[in-house]
């Protein structure tokens, strides 16, 4: 169904909202609420009654608007604290610290979880709605003030963190429906972003199953080969299985030169003169980390001829297939044109009995070894030695071409897929926000839609 406006308008005199409902009233964001209260970090906890859970941004779904406690976070935060910062339910939560480059500082959620006593972090500040106040239709009201920039002109930015000026932002304006309307647009769109969340849902589970069927597809060829009936032997590696009895086991270096990168020193600054030579650092494993880019040609930064020469960097040939191996763990690439590297990467240099395609796909293939192989709780690497260690089955070049080409063909089917259930989300993810927009600045009248029907985007 098509959802009617309201009869009259007027201007709001304010640029987000535009026209709002005549009966409508505009007043700032703090005439909502009863007072805004900092949130505190507490101490360790002890495992006694002055543990409470800490809700923190982390706990935040952007998407829902709520606040998830899966894994709540246990402080111990004394009586007094306790008494004036503990939650209830129906109030909202306000980022007040924190935020990047993309996500800006400013988003608010609702705290409806009530399970255990709670409080939130120093990152947070605790909103008391009054008691003519709707707590769902103003956590759509602040998501609708988010999506239109109102945080980010109280945004102050120090050492890199983003900090937002609640009282500036709470001086912000809105638009006020009477309270039964609130009630009538909080109920529509609970239930409308309900559904919509759910289609959002379906969709990324579709993609996880395709990527998975994607890892299984290209598993199975590089570790029985696309003859069914070819006799198999045992290779000896878990993660590989029985294998065509024709292909040979043999570690990696063996059939491909390993190299490592390197940094030329960046006390000596004219060794960053005149950098012409691409080099691959961890800046660019963005490039690669979704495994759709089998070749890449550019990179952050570029290094001297001087650098390399005064380094243990080299310049490996168009051709060379990189993994990292630091921090950004396990993810491949083929370099598109000659470049050297950092020291997180690992590089084979194919011989002419290794096709760079085919090795890339076998890497690909190996995230249960790398996760084996890692080491370091918060920094992980693969050392070189493990690196040098690595087996892999090598079959004849004219399977290695028939695996590489089949190998494309199914990737491009499924990656096309995957593509089209994520161009879906950022339809839903559209439309979620222009509902609420409309919603609750007035633009459609949502008071008499029954509860059973759907309706179409405005």
């Amino acid at each position: 169904m098509s959802i009617r406006r309201y009869p009259k308008y007027r201007d709001s005199g304010v640029q987000w909202l535009g026209r709002i409902p005549e009966h409508w009233r505009v007043d700032r964001l703090k005439r909502s609420i009863v007072d805004c209260k900092n949130g505190t970090w507490g101490n360790e906890p002890q495992g006694d009654d002055n543990d409470v859970a800490c809700v923190r941004v982390a706990d935040f779904d952007r998407e829902r608007l709520e606040v998830v406690l899966s894994y709540p976070t246990m402080r111990r935060v004394d009586a007094k604290d306790r008494e004036t910062r503990l939650l209830s339910r129906g109030d909202l939560l306000l980022e007040k610290s924190g935020g990047g480059e993309t996500q800006p500082v400013g988003r608010v959620v609702l705290y409806n979880d009530g399970r255990a006593a709670a409080v939130c972090s120093n990152f947070v500040a605790r909103i008391r709605l009054r008691g003519d106040m709707n707590a769902s239709f103003w956590r759509y009201a602040h998501a609708a003030a988010y999506s239109a920039g109102l945080n980010t002109k109280a945004i102050k930015q120090t050492s890199g963190i983003q900090n937002l000026d609640q009282q500036q932002y709470l001086d912000e304006r809105a638009a006020f429906p009477p309270l039964p309307e609130q009630n009538a647009i909080a109920a529509f769109l609970d239930r409308e972003t309900k559904t919509i969340d759910t289609l959002v849902a379906e969709q990324r589970r579709l993609m996880e199953l395709l990527k998975e069927k994607r890892q299984a597809v290209l598993t199975h060829a590089v570790t029985k080969g696309l003859n069914a009936k070819v006799r198999m032997k045992d290779s000896g590696l878990r993660w590989m299985g029985a294998i065509p009895e024709h292909w040979t086991v043999m570690p990696i270096r063996r059939a491909a030169r390993l190299e490592s990168g390197h940094t030329p020193s960046r006390l000596h600054p004219e060794y960053w003169e005149h950098c012409i030579i691409p080099w691959f650092s961890l800046a660019d494993v963005w490039q690669i980390r979704h495994g759709q880019a089998d070749y890449v040609y550019e990179t952050k930064e570029k290094i001297s001829e001087l650098g390399l020469e005064n380094s243990a960097a080299r310049v490996l040939p168009a051709g060379t297939v990189m993994l990292s191996r630091t921090a950004s763990v396990g993810f491949s690439t083929i370099m598109g044109v000659d470049m050297a590297t950092t020291q997180d990467f690992a590089n084979w240099v194919c011989s002419p009995r290794l096709k760079p395609e085919y090795l890339l796909i076998v890497l690909r293939c190996m995230d249960a070894e790398f996760r084996r192989l890692k080491m370091g709780s918060t920094h992980n690497t693969i050392y070189m030695p493990d690196l040098r260690a690595l087996r892999f089955a090598l079959p004849p070049l004219d399977e290695q071409d028939a695996i590489v080409k089949y190998s494309g063909v199914i990737t491009k089917q499924l990656d096309s897929l995957i593509d089209a259930a994520d161009n879906a989300i950022g339809l839903f993810e559209e439309r979620r926000a222009a509902l609420v927009s409309s919603a609750v600045t007035g633009l459609i009248d949502v008071r008499s839609v029954p509860p059973s029907e759907q309706c179409e985007s405005p």
